[in-house]
């Protein structure tokens, strides 16, 4: 397997590709924002456990996404029935599961090696008989940036992993080591693609905090940001399928689709 080696000019385009793709079927993929959403809310209503099957889930809700992307560049129409179809293939579940419970691993060890370093500031400022705020954000910094570094290269390792495993049947380890190295082949490109993205969602912040500043009330400036946001966040994972199809092409293992067809339409 080969990955393709792009300039850097790629990772804008990729974010053109995915707003190309966004546009052909909005509701659906405005749809999937907004339940992707509802989920990530929902597991915070459960302390520990719910982030622990959030981040194990993403490999899966990754795969889900690219499949839809797949089938709206295919021209054909994502209906709500149609999201969970790809989970159905025994195989790639079976894969996704076991990547997920790997992803969620080097989540754990990122923050426990990020946080190792800096236990003592962090406990020093928590049993201070006169709380510090201050203390206690000058001790986190380092946890947060430490684990932000790590997180970078977990990252380029699962990055493509889930349509490596769902369309290549690759094994986890093959799949990681593709990722890492399609990755670090168009490191650029993707430095481009997340320093957009940032800029992207400050501008975002920025509209909501000046339309706050503007008096308007917190409900009314909710009202007008969440759309927004969502419709931000579809464009971002339209925006994932680019980023594998142009490093990687059309698969040569061909998923029946919804429709029973293959996704060139075949």
């Amino acid at each position: 397997m080969q990955a393709a080696i792009l300039p850097i000019t790629a990772g804008w385009q990729w974010i053109i590709d995915g707003f190309n793709l966004f546009r052909r079927q909005p509701l659906a993929m405005f749809f999937w924002s907004l339940m992707t959403g509802l989920l990530i809310t929902l597991t915070y209503l459960i302390p520990l456990f719910g982030q622990i099957f959030l981040i194990a889930a993403m490999p899966s809700l990754t795969y889900i996404t690219l499949n839809a992307c797949r089938q709206i560049e295919a021209g054909r129409p994502m209906l709500p029935g149609m999201w969970l179809t790809p989970l159905k293939d025994a195989q790639a579940r079976a894969g996704l599961i076991r990547l997920g419970l790997a992803y969620l691993a080097c989540c754990l060890a990122a923050g426990f090696i990020a946080t190792l370093p800096f236990l003592d500031q962090i406990m020093a400022a928590l049993n201070n008989e006169s709380f510090d705020e201050t203390a206690l954000l000058s001790a986190i910094q380092g946890p947060f940036l430490t684990f932000g570094l790590l997180y970078i290269l977990i990252s380029a390792l699962f990055w493509h992993a889930p349509a490596l495993i769902g369309w290549h049947r690759l094994k986890m380890s093959q799949a990681l080591f593709f990722s890492m190295v399609a990755c670090w082949r168009n490191k650029f490109p993707f430095m481009l693609y997340g320093a957009t993205w940032i800029g992207l969602f400050f501008v975002a912040q920025t509209l909501g905090d000046v339309l706050a500043a503007s008096g308007l009330s917190a409900t009314i400036t909710q009202l007008i940001m969440t759309p927004i946001n969502l419709v931000i966040a579809a464009i971002l994972y339209c925006s994932f399928y680019p980023t594998y199809m142009s490093i990687f092409g059309r698969p040569a293992y061909n998923q029946a689709d919804q429709t029973g067809s293959t996704p060139d339409g075949n």
